[in-house]
């Protein structure tokens, strides 16, 4: 009895040591290249100067830090409320939590999006379509334009078209719809992007990161068509290539 009790507490403490693990992991592959690195370094000083000023019985510098550091939780979701809620919302994308939309086994949508960014770039207009996956978009959507117009080519170039009122921001298209026109979303401010990467591929990398919905932007600059995806940015793409590439993330998220 006393051996299968033992036996038991062993596999409980080796599954309970290997969520932590697996939870650590993530949240260290999150916030890898950001900003919260240096901020998790800055704190882990702090941690180990109150330990050693305890040792070594620095009594002012233990006071202050230990009154800092009660308020640890705090600060850490002031600091790393960003990549909370990259951490919450990949949480969000959980296979165990995924409904898919028909958008993903609907070729024709995809042809529409395919012509449409290859247009675009071979008249050296700005775009950025943003695809709704299984994270609900509505808070970029109510901020934007309202449409609710069946997809099609014509209708994303006349948005996109300079002289449109609606041309800046985002579509966001959700099944055979796109939704809204003129949206923004959050930019990301990494260190470590390129220096030439502009505002589309800024946004496309923040709400990428955020949601797991997939970014197509074109360049008006370079007429580059690139597409992202969790937070990773695939340039240099042909009409072939970026279908190829859409396809490929919608059979993953099968």
């Amino acid at each position: 009895m006393f051996e299968f009790v033992s036996n038991y507490r062993y596999i409980q403490d080796t599954v309970d040591i290997a969520f932590v693990a697996i939870i650590l992991y993530f949240i260290l592959r999150f916030i890898e290249g950001t900003r919260a690195v240096q901020m998790i370094y800055g704190l882990l000083s702090l941690v180990i100067i109150y330990f050693l000023s305890q040792n070594f019985d620095l009594f002012t510098i233990n006071w202050l830090l230990g009154n800092f550091l009660s308020f640890i939780i705090l600060i850490a979701v002031i600091l790393f409320q960003h990549d909370l809620r990259r951490v919450l919302a990949a949480i969000g994308r959980s296979p165990f939590l995924i409904h898919f939309h028909s958008v993903k086994s609907n070729q024709n949508i995809l042809d529409e999006i395919v012509k449409s960014a290859t247009y675009l770039s071979s008249n050296k207009i700005g775009g950025l379509i943003a695809i709704e996956m299984n994270n609900n978009l509505g808070d970029f959507i109510e901020i934007g334009t309202n449409i609710d117009a069946k997809l099609s080519t014509e209708l994303i170039v006349s948005i996109f078209n300079t002289s449109s009122p609606i041309h800046d921001g985002a579509i966001i298209v959700s099944n055979d719809k796109i939704l809204s026109a003129g949206s923004f979303f959050p930019l990301a401010t990494d260190p470590d992007l390129d220096k030439d990467l502009g505002t589309r591929h800024r946004a496309a990398i923040g709400i990428t990161r955020e949601t797991d919905c997939i970014v197509v932007i074109v360049s008006e600059e370079t007429s580059k068509i690139s597409l992202a995806y969790q937070g990773d940015l695939t340039r240099g793409l042909d009409a072939a290539s970026l279908n190829q590439r859409l396809i490929e993330i919608i059979e993953i998220k099968k």
